[in-house]
């Protein structure tokens, strides 16, 4: 495994899986399988409805918490004070923990003040409940927003990220500021495998699209969450961290960008 450095000083696994739509004894057993592979970070979220089933996978896999990084997030619609507070014990109850190594605002919500869901956040993670703080789905405009409130407390922000959905602008924004960011859907929900010069690259070089595309990620810092079940995948998506990708392979990648956003529920806000 690799890692970046939170600006917490905190280690983070550049890659994750992802459980959105894992559930009940699927969630459980794949959690496991993952653990056993040698993962070490596992995303989640309170609206995947899951929080359990990770928190089972987690302790039937015997695995040391102290050896994990666990995330999670809080809905649009509990970013109010007092249902941050509630919300965080109520996700270590549920996962069976005694802390997050991660927790995020799941999506931005213009509606309740950002600054009351960062004060509350920020207690949080005084009390020990969470060992940092993040976001997730926020633009450059959310992130100033974020940075002029408290300029230290956003660790993370989570986005869809993928090659033909390459958000420079917003990467250098965040690592010129010591944020972190992390992909979701990092495989384009499958697009990767369609897509024609990842596959010609992919012939090339004897390496799957998906460890391509996951592999651009992480060797810019960037975080991957895939998301997997089977252990044929679970395998094939830990399979990065003893080879190179080419410098060729990386400059095609680079200009595949077609601003392929998948991931746009009306209540976005990628608009600001």
């Amino acid at each position: 495994m690799q890692y970046v450095e939170l600006n917490s000083g905190d280690q983070m696994p550049l890659l994750g899986l992802g459980t959105w739509k894992l559930r009940n004894q699927e969630c459980i057993d794949t959690v496991k399988k993952a653990l056993e592979i040698g993962y070490d970070h596992i995303d989640t979220a309170d609206g995947y409805d899951n929080h359990q089933a990770v928190g089972r996978g987690i302790k039937e896999s015997n695995t040391d918490r102290k050896e994990l990084f666990i995330t999670s997030k809080i809905k649009p619609e509990k970013l109010h004070y007092d249902d941050i507070k509630a919300d965080t014990q109520r996700f270590l109850d549920e996962l069976d923990i005694e802390y997050l190594d991660l927790l995020l605002i799941h999506w931005p919500n213009k509606d309740i003040p950002l600054e009351e869901s960062l004060n509350a956040l920020r207690e949080v993670k005084e009390e020990g409940l969470a060992k940092n703080i993040g976001v997730s789905n926020f633009t450059i405009n959310h992130l100033k927003d974020a940075i002029a409130i408290d300029p230290d407390l956003v660790a993370v922000n989570q986005v869809e990220f993928h090659p033909t959905l390459y958000q420079k602008d917003l990467l250098d924004f965040c690592q010129e500021n010591e944020i972190v960011l992390t992909a979701y859907s990092p495989l384009a929900r499958g697009e990767v495998f369609e897509n024609e010069v990842i596959k010609e690259l992919a012939a090339k070089y004897d390496k799957s699209p998906s460890k391509l595309a996951l592999k651009w990620l992480i060797d810019k810092d960037i975080v991957a969450i895939p998301k997997a079940s089977s252990r044929e995948h679970l395998e094939a998506n830990f399979d990065l961290f003893d080879w190179e990708l080419p410098a060729e392979a990386r400059e095609n990648m680079d200009q595949l960008n077609q601003d392929n956003r998948l991931i746009d529920p009306s209540f976005g806000e990628f608009d600001y």
